[in-house]
């Protein structure tokens, strides 16, 4: 073998291992970037469903959760809260839960939810996006008194809503509060967060 074919050979052999060196390297330096196109898993669990056991919630009880950076209010009512929804039309501004954008289908009704005794509503107000408090005490003077049935104020503004998150006629929020997507998925857990187990 001549001195010239040998050197063809170790040229050859040393491209294609530089080639194939090079090839690992900029797949190390690539995925990490590439990887940084992918949401987080702080990302993903923030905008992922909630499960919420409800076994031990007693009626006028709420449960806060935290979906999509929003607080969403689960609570039981009992029947007598049920039975004050209903009186309650005169003094609402969409009783009837017209804007359908506000909730889903399974629960454009007066109680506003699948089940009439578990409520779930996204506690911002429609106003200005302030917190409501929760106030279920029936008859506060700061609130109307013996017209107030228990519901929602909102201390930023006062916009007052009842049990089911309809808002009060007068107040400054323009529309109840947001029913947000949700299923049981069993008698002792809702989903917060989709429509069924689709």
């Amino acid at each position: 073998m001549s001195e010239q074919s040998i050197d063809l050979r170790k040229r050859r052999f040393l491209t294609q291992t530089t080639t194939v060196v090079g090839a690992v390297g900029v797949g190390f330096v690539a995925w990490p970037f590439l990887s940084t196109w992918s949401p987080s898993a702080k990302a993903k669990a923030a905008g992922a469903p909630v499960d919420v056991d409800i076994s031990k919630l007693e009626p006028g009880q709420l449960v806060r959760v935290l979906w999509r950076k929003k607080p969403v209010w689960i609570f039981k009512r009992d029947e007598q809260i049920l039975n004050d929804l209903k009186t309650l039309d005169a003094e609402l501004a969409d009783p009837n839960n017209e804007t359908a954008s506000q909730q889903p289908a399974y629960a454009q009704n007066p109680h506003r939810s699948i089940k009439p005794e578990i409520a779930v509503i996204v506690g911002i107000c429609t106003h200005l996006g302030c917190s409501p408090t929760y106030r279920p005490e029936v008859g506060a003077a700061d609130l109307g008194g013996d017209s107030w049935k228990g519901g929602f104020y909102c201390p930023c503004h006062g916009s007052k809503f009842d049990l089911a998150g309809r808002v009060f006629a007068g107040a400054p929020a323009p529309t109840n509060l947001q029913v947000p997507p949700y299923y049981f998925v069993n008698d002792s857990t809702i989903r917060v967060g989709l429509d069924s187990q689709a």
